[in-house]
């Protein structure tokens, strides 16, 4: 049975809790803390482990019969048919481990598939992004809209990495981006996800992405008012393109879907 409004709504208040224990871990060991490299390749701290530990502890005790995956520690199984939380206790561990206060903790609720509550806390800058379905988005207690930007030429387009367009087949939207957009900007990970959902930025396209980075940015661009496509690789790593309605669809032209999109 899907959760009801007031659930949601009490769910979303859990996961603001849950973020408080991640800064209380983090925030004590930024620009303290020994980087370690996965075996993937991508890099690792201390902050990371405990932030999603403590997550997770909060997790079990608040909702004991959901479960829970995460990006560090994997999957834990909750009650048959029950929602999973999705959990990427620190987004952004490059700029966490290299001292750069543009790093985020993603939470989110998925319920049958769908993503029902949704969170991007910004410990440094003391934002939190909470939504949950039918209940719009909000900045710190305060609703937030993306930008109703039309026009590429004036819009502020944030991008990930260049090198991710390429490793996904997406050059030509990057390359579009390029020529039609002066103010093109490398706001990268959940930091980028979270300016387009204040309006800061106009429109966002984040190409290679799992599962856990992009679990709440689904829900809260179009509780936010934004449109939001998601699209799938051959690779199983996915991407996104999110913020003005507008600029989406223009730049969605340009998009290599060859896994579909949704």
């Amino acid at each position: 049975m899907r959760m009801q409004p007031d659930e949601l709504e009490a769910t979303a208040r859990i996961a603001a809790q849950a973020a408080d224990r991640a800064r209380a871990e983090v925030l004590p060991r930024f620009r303290q803390v020994a980087v370690e490299t996965k075996a993937d390749g991508t890099v690792v701290t201390e902050a990371d482990m405990a932030a999603e530990r403590a997550i997770r502890e909060f997790l079990r005790e608040a909702t004991p019969d959901f479960g829970i995956l995460g990006e560090e520690l994997g999957e834990e199984a909750g009650e048959r048919g029950r929602p999973v939380w999705v959990v990427d206790p620190i987004d952004g561990t490059i700029n966490y481990s290299r001292g750069i206060p543009l790093f985020a903790t993603i939470l989110a609720l998925v319920d049958e598939g769908e993503t029902v509550v949704g969170l991007i806390d910004l410990p440094c800058m003391d934002e939190r992004y909470v939504g949950w379905k039918g209940g719009g988005c909000h900045r710190n207690g305060s609703p937030v809209r993306v930008s109703g930007e039309r026009d590429l030429a004036r819009a502020l387009v944030a991008h990930a990495d260049p090198y991710l367009f390429r490793s996904v087949g997406q050059e030509a939207v990057f390359a579009h981006m390029q020529a039609t957009c002066p103010l093109l900007r490398g706001y990268s990970d959940a930091f980028g996800h979270a300016l387009v959902l204040g309006g800061g930025v106009d429109v966002m396209v984040d190409p290679s992405l799992a599962a856990w980075d992009l679990a709440a940015t689904r829900l809260l661009v179009p509780e936010a008012g934004g449109k939001y496509l998601e699209f799938a690789h051959a690779s199983g790593r996915l991407g996104c393109a999110f913020g003005s309605p507008a600029l989406v669809e223009e730049l969605a032209e340009f998009l290599v879907l060859d896994g579909g999109a949704a």
